[in-house]
């Protein structure tokens, strides 16, 4: 076992010398602690996921064949309220992957103060193999699989890597079918037309762009004019994009699994997303400059920069090479603990994940009130709350950060630890 989480009691169906994401995560913890004070007595509790659900997913494919996918369900802490987080089907998904997730989860409700606790799904398989139906009788099963831990009231999924409205609404009917009642609060992120929000399409790349204008604010960064770099150009960093540039700043690079796009007097981002639309990606997009490799968009000076595309993008080995101001984490766990301490001695402003992309549960939470009462806010309402919600969530920690003189993303893990830790401490241990 390493020396590095020698410290840990590590469950046996990890392997100790490659914990993945869940390793970063502890890390994260390892740094929190001290500050948690008398509540650092229940720390342990955030190093152990309460539930972690493995199943087994088989389909009859189109040609007959029967195929088998390893599915996940992981409810970290429940602390503060019912599970809340995506399901994503990716080829490289891993248990110590949706662990990290779930847990990132319970960090990110506490810190913008929903009443979620963490969860995360997600089934090892690349969806463009699979056929509509194919990908409809995979979604299906899974949630006959996983159903009897999730519900309104238990654990809701909703959208994350590769899965969309689409999988919602297949989701929210198998559950339907499964329970014999249709309940709409069981997943959020569905079509409108089934109970869906307004505005939460656009939630996390809009919860981007807000923290981002408070970052700017704090470190005298000018939103117009701003030059901005995003590595993910989907509904996380696509959104983010079009609202920085609708707020003036300039979209100078954008990098997508085809390729980085660039120029310096700023992309067309409205005419980008049309040519991805059509092409499925930004590689030979005619407004660019230039077209570089995936590895130089690290060189890329910017004002701002998104990494919302997967996690452990930002590393020790590219870090010394960035060239920003700003961090706005869209993706989830895109810098790695080294990474992090490189870019702070660089005295680069890194805005975490489990606070920049948390929009998008908290139009989850509004999704899920809405279902509940059965009535229904209009965009505008949805924007304000959203916009007001992430703004209170980002000066709470930028007042913890400065009073403790730690970064954003340990200050971050001090407020929501806390509320975790403080609930977990008030209502004691069953039986």
């Amino acid at each position: 076992m390493t020396t590095e989480h020698a410290k840990h009691a590590l469950p046996s169906y990890l392997n100790a010398e490659d914990l993945g994401p869940w390793g970063v995560y502890l890390q994260q913890i390892d740094r929190v602690t001290p500050h948690l004070g008398s509540l650092s007595r229940w720390v342990e509790t955030l190093k152990r996921p309460k539930r972690i659900l493995t199943v087994d997913v088989p389909i009859e494919r189109d040609d007959g064949t029967i195929a088998h996918y390893e599915g996940y369900r992981v409810q970290h802490n429940m602390s503060r309220g019912p599970g809340k987080g995506g399901v994503r089907f990716h080829q490289d998904v891993t248990l110590s992957e949706v662990m990290a997730l779930s847990a990132w989860m319970t960090v990110k409700n506490a810190s913008v103060n929903v009443p979620y606790g963490g969860a995360k799904g997600g089934i090892r398989v690349d969806p463009k193999t699979l056929s509509r139906g194919e990908l409809q009788r995979l979604t299906r099963r899974y949630t006959s699989e996983i159903s009897l831990i999730i519900g309104p009231n238990k654990d809701i999924p909703a959208p994350d890597v590769n899965t969309n409205e689409q999988v919602m609404a297949w989701m929210m009917d198998s559950y339907a079918m499964i329970e014999g009642n249709l309940s709409t609060g069981v997943v959020t992120g569905k079509p409108i037309s089934l109970g869906g929000s307004l505005g939460r399409r656009e939630a996390t790349g809009r919860g981007v762009f807000v923290v981002g204008r408070e970052a700017a604010a704090k470190r005298g960064v000018a939103i117009a004019g701003a030059r901005v770099a995003v590595q993910g150009f989907g509904n996380v960093g696509g959104v983010a994009a079009t609202m920085f540039s609708d707020a003036g700043s300039k979209i100078i690079a954008v990098q997508d699994h085809t390729a980085t796009v660039v120029h310096q007097g700023g992309l067309d981002v409205a005419l980008l997303h049309k040519f991805v639309a059509e092409t499925g990606g930004v590689a030979n997009f005619p407004g660019a400059e230039q077209t570089l490799g995936r590895d130089a968009f690290w060189d890329i000076e910017s004002d701002i920069l998104i990494p919302a595309a997967l996690e452990q993008q930002i590393t020790a080995a590219n870090a010394p090479r960035i060239r920003t101001k700003i961090i706005l984490e869209g993706a989830n766990g895109p810098t790695t603990p080294e990474a992090d301490d490189i870019l702070t001695d660089k005295d680069v402003l890194i805005v975490p994940d489990v606070l920049a992309n948390a929009g998008g549960v908290t139009v989850s939470y509004f999704e899920w009130v809405q279902d509940f009462s059965s009535f229904f806010w209009t965009e505008d309402e949805i924007n304000a709350r959203l916009t007001r919600i992430m703004q209170e969530a980002f000066n709470a920690v930028w007042v913890v950060a400065q009073d403790k003189k730690v970064t954003l993303r340990t200050a971050t893990f001090i407020l929501a630890c806390t509320r975790v830790l403080q609930a977990r401490e008030v209502r004691g241990l069953y039986p």
